[in-house]
């Protein structure tokens, strides 16, 4: 018996490629320069917003010592302002926006706490 290709089924693997080029290309998270700082700046600063999402979502384990780290790297340790703003193009690819990979758990913070907090990263984490 002889099979034979037909025009659809030979193009079936070059549309399967395409189909997961474009899922990858989807799974890239949104980096800090992806998202400007609104036209009006933010009213956001780190008294009045970032210090408390730092501590509350990040330094549990990012600001504790030893075991208790849950194997958060030493480098990545947001307890002051001048921390956050160093690292702040981190932050944002892995908690901001549409990024969820951190907090890990099933505490995540809420969308709307992620998108001020892309703000007020995008604009300089005043």
């Amino acid at each position: 018996m002889h099979y034979t290709l037909t025009r659809p089924a030979a193009r079936r693997p070059l549309a399967a490629l395409a189909l997961l080029g474009a899922l990858a290309a989807g799974c890239a998270p949104e980096t800090i320069d992806d998202h400007p700082c609104p036209p009006g700046g933010t009213s956001l600063t780190y008294e009045s917003f970032g210090q408390e999402f730092l501590q509350t979502r990040c330094q549990t384990c990012h600001g504790a010592g030893g075991s208790e780290r849950q194997g958060a790297p030493s480098s990545f340790d947001f307890g002051s302002r001048e921390s956050a703003r160093r690292t702040r193009a981190r932050i944002f690819v892995r908690a901001a926006a549409g990024n969820t990979t951190m907090p890990p758990g099933p505490d995540d913070p809420p969308e709307a706490e992620r998108a001020k907090l892309a703000d007020w990263l995008a604009c300089g984490a005043p």
